[in-house]
C-alpha cells in the first residue's frame, strides 16, 4: 500500500522538524512549508493526505490554508494547532470542514491518533466515492448477456476467476465485450468496493501513458507543474484493465514487468518505488505471440500477463447470442429515448442472426441504438434494414433468407413461434388485432401458428 502523504505547516522551525520526525517513524511521507505562502504552493502543486497547519502565521492564517485545502481535487484532511486562547477560530475551522484541532504545547501520542483517524476517514470518503462511481458504471453497461456454450463456459470461468488475484488475458476482436467481462471479474470480487479503472494502451503516445499510469513528480518534465498520482495509485486495492496492451511500447513493456513482479511503480521523475496492491487484467485484439515473433511485445511479460486467458469469440462464431442481445439493447434505448418498441418482425430477426456483424457486440449496440431512435413502429420491420445492411459487403450475395444452418433453423422457429404467442396473448388471442401487430396477413398467420402447432394452444384455458 502507498505510504499516506502529509504536509506540515509552521513557522517554528522546532515544532516543524519535531512533527516531520514523529511522522516518519509512523510510517508517513512528510513535507514542511515554513510559511503559508510556500504551504499553498506545495498544496496545489502536490497530492496531500493530511495537512497539519498553524492556526496563526504572519503571512496566512491556517483558515486560509484550509480554504484553499478544501478546494483542490485530491480533498484532503485538515488538522489545526492553535495556541490557548484561540479556541473559538478552531471551533469555526471544524465548521468549515477542517478534520479536528490541538492545542499547545502539542500532546504527540493524541496527535498520532487522531491523523490515524483522518486517514481513515479519507480511505472511507474514497471507498464511497469509488463505490458510487462503480454503481453508475455497473448500471450505465450492459451486463454479459450469454446463451451460447461459448459465453456460458466463459461466465463460469469469471465467477471462478472472480474469486482470485491472479492475473488474466481477455483475447478476442474489438467490440466482443472484452471490458465487459473484466468488469464483471472485478464487480464479483473482493475488490468490488474498490476503483476499477480502465486505460487504453493504444490511445495515448508512450510518454503520456508512462506518466498516466505511473505518475510523475513536479519538475519531471516540461509541463509536470505538480506531483501526479499514477492510474495504478489510483487503482490501489482494486483493479486496472490495461486494454489493447499489444499496442504498449517496448520500454513501458519493462516497467511493466517489473510491476508484476514487484507490486511497486515507480514515477516518472523519482528515484523511489511506490508499494501497490492492484489487480491487472489485459485485455487485447492482437495475437500476442506473433508479435513476440516480430519483436514487438516482450515475451517474458506475455507469461506473466497469460497466468489465466480467456479467448471471447466473435458474435459470428455464436449467433445464439445475437438474438438475446438484439432484445436485451432495445429495452435498454426503449427505456433511453422513451419508446415503446418491442422488438423486430421474425423476418428482420433472421436477417439479423444471418449478419456476420464484424464490428460484434459493439456494431449491435449501435445499430439497436440507431434503429430505435430512427423507427416509428412498434416492431422494426425488414425494410428498415436496407440502409444499414447496404453499407456492408455481405459474404453472400443472395438475398435475405432463412438460415440455411440447422441449427440456427431451430433457433429461427423457436424465436418464431415464441415471438407469435406472445403476440396472440398479449391480444387475447384476437386474430385481427395480432396479424396487425405481426405485419402479417390472417392466412399468413394461420399457416405459420398450423406450422408450429399453435392451433393446438387456441382455446380460453391458454387466455392470460
Amino acid at each position: 500500500m502507498a505510504k499516506p502523504f502529509i504536509l506540515v505547516v509552521d513557522d517554528q522551525a522546532e515544532i516543524r522538524q519535531v512533527l516531520e520526525k514523529l511522522l516518519k517513524t509512523n510510517g508517513y511521507q512528510v513535507e514542511d512549508a515554513a510559511d503559508g505562502k510556500e504551504a499553498i504552493e506545495k498544496i496545489k502543486t502536490g497530492v496531500f493526505d493530511v495537512v497539519i497547519t498553524d492556526l496563526k502565521m504572519e503571512d496566512y492564517s491556517g483558515i486560509e490554508i484550509l480554504r484553499i485545502a478544501m478546494a483542490q481535487p485530491y480533498d484532503p484532511e485538515v488538522l489545526l494547532i492553535t495556541a490557548f486562547g484561540s479556541v473559538d477560530s478552531a471551533v469555526e475551522a471544524l465548521k468549515m470542514g477542517a478534520y479536528d484541532y490541538l492545542e499547545k504545547p502539542l500532546d504527540l501520542k493524541k496527535l498520532v491518533v487522531i491523523i490515524e483517524r483522518a486517514l481513515e476517514k479519507r480511505k472511507l470518503k474514497s471507498e464511497i466515492v469509488g463505490l458510487r462511481r462503480e454503481v453508475e458504471k455497473y448500471h450505465s453497461r450492459t451486463n454479459i448477456v450469454a446463451e451460447s456454450p461459448q459465453m456460458l463456459k466463459i461466465l463460469e470461468s469469471v465467477k471462478l476467476l472472480s474469486r482470485t488475484d491472479s492475473t488474466v488475458l481477455i483475447e478476442g476482436e474489438s467490440g466482443t465485450g472484452k471490458e465487459v467481462i473484466a468488469r464483471t471479474i472485478h464487480l464479483w470480487g473482493p475488490r468490488r468496493n474498490k476503483p476499477f479503472i480502465a486505460v487504453n494502451c493504444g490511445a495515448l503516445p508512450a510518454p503520456l501513458l508512462e506518466s498516466e499510469l505511473f505518475g510523475h513528480v513536479k519538475g519531471a518534465f516540461t509541463g509536470a507543474a505538480k506531483n501526479k498520482k499514477g492510474l495504478f495509485e489510483e487503482a490501489d486495492g482494486g483493479t486496472i484493465l490495461l486494454d489493447e496492451i499489444g499496442d504498449m511500447d517496448l520500454p513501458l513493456q519493462i516497467k511493466l514487468v517489473r510491476v508484476l513482479q514487484d507490486a511497486e511503480v515507480r514515477k516518472v521523475g523519482c528515484n523511489f518505488p511506490v508499494n501497490v496492491d492492484t489487480r491487472i487484467i489485459a485485455a487485447t485484439n492482437r495475437k500476442l505471440e506473433s508479435l513476440i515473433k516480430e519483436g514487438k511485445f516482450r515475451e517474458d511479460l506475455f507469461y506473466r500477463l497469460h497466468v489465466i486467458p480467456i479467448s471471447v469469440p466473435p458474435l459470428r462464431e455464436r449467433r445464439e447470442d445475437i438474438a438475446p442481445l438484439l432484445n436485451h439493447f432495445i429495452e435498454k434505448y426503449s427505456r433511453k429515448f422513451k419508446k415503446k418498441i418491442r422488438g423486430f418482425l421474425p423476418e428482420t430477426l433472421s436477417a439479423l442472426i444471418q449478419y456476420d456483424w464484424p464490428g460484434n457486440a459493439r456494431e449491435l449496440e449501435n445499430f439497436v441504438e440507431r434503429m430505435v431512435s430512427l423507427s416509428g413502429s412498434s416492431l422494426i420491420k425488414p425494410s428498415e434494414l436496407k440502409n444499414f445492411i447496404s453499407l456492408r459487403e455481405r459474404p453472400s450475395e443472395k438475398p435475405l433468407s432463412r438460415p440455411q444452418n440447422l441449427k440456427l433453423s431451430a433457433l429461427y422457429n423457436t424465436i418464431e413461434k415464441e415471438h407469435i404467442l406472445k403476440i396472440l396473448k398479449k391480444n387475447l388471442w384476437n386474430i385481427s388485432k395480432s396479424t396487425k401487430d405481426l405485419g402479417i396477413c390472417r392466412s399468413s398467420l394461420w399457416i405459420k401458428m398450423k406450422k408450429h402447432g399453435i392451433g393446438n394452444h387456441y382455446n380460453k384455458e391458454n387466455i392470460e
